[in-house]
């Protein structure tokens, strides 16, 4: 791995825009587990009866609103999660100059407490909280402790719903940020890609927008469909690796 760390650390170290897109595996090493793991699918079919993706789904927020509330509490909301050395070593950067921007498709901020400024939410965050009927926004704590009855569904005093502000299954992504990560892709010299199987789409397709010449990072334990687009492949814990980086880049 020591020689890949050193080759990545070259590529940074001559690239003039450098931009970072994430996915689940940035913040396992955080304990969020990722819920399309193997465990993740196994647990919420035992548990809820459903797949992962069909209790995220906007169909599922419409049609069974407890059920997706009940999941989306027991499963996608970790108060006591902290910025790992992926987290640190991006925001690091960042402040160096050395890497324009992040693009996630986490919901849980954790890049924004270590310290990044320029980060594009692709699914949205789970901290930011609106109602469906009159748009009043609620942070975290009103989602988790308001509801009915049941201590599920939280309400807004003129009834209406109030869900998180994240992209469900089923739903399109923000046209801002979209285009925003467009941009960043396409004026990068390098996109280092990391955490992620490539495989939820559109997000997983604005790899496409990197210039024929920019050069292609892939830091992932398993395949990706972009394997052989790829000018450095790294299957190591990703904070391992971009801590190693940050120390080299220091020295």
């Amino acid at each position: 791995m020591k020689d890949k760390v050193l080759q990545l650390t070259e590529i940074i170290k001559n690239s003039t825009n450098t931009v970072f897109f994430g996915g689940a595996g940035v913040s396992t090493e955080s304990n969020i587990p990722d819920f399309r793991s193997e465990k993740g699918l196994y647990s919420a079919q035992e548990k809820y009866g459903y797949t992962p993706e069909e209790l995220l789904s906007h169909n599922c927020f419409k049609h069974m609103t407890e059920l997706f509330f009940r999941y989306y509490k027991e499963n996608m909301i970790y108060m006591d999660a902290l910025p790992n050395p992926a987290h640190k070593a991006l925001a690091w950067m960042e402040a160096s100059g050395k890497l324009s921007c992040v693009i996630t498709q986490n919901v849980d901020g954790l890049h924004q407490m270590a310290g990044s400024k320029n980060v594009l939410e692709l699914h949205g965050a789970n901290d930011r909280q609106y109602c469906v009927k009159c748009n009043k926004k609620y942070d975290l704590m009103y989602i988790l402790y308001q509801g009915n009855c049941d201590g599920f569904i939280p309400k807004c005093a003129c009834g209406g719903v109030v869900r998180p502000d994240v992209v469900l299954y089923g739903e399109g992504l923000d046209n801002d940020v979209t285009s925003s990560a467009v941009s960043a892709i396409r004026r990068a010299e390098c996109l280092i890609v990391g955490g992620t199987s490539l495989a939820v789409y559109p997000a997983a397709g604005l790899i496409e927008y990197l210039p024929e010449n920019g050069t292609l990072v892939l830091i992932n334990k398993s395949t990706t469909p972009y394997d052989d687009h790829a000018d450095l492949i790294i299957r190591e814990n990703i904070g391992e690796v971009l801590g190693m980086v940050q120390l080299k880049l220091q020295i």
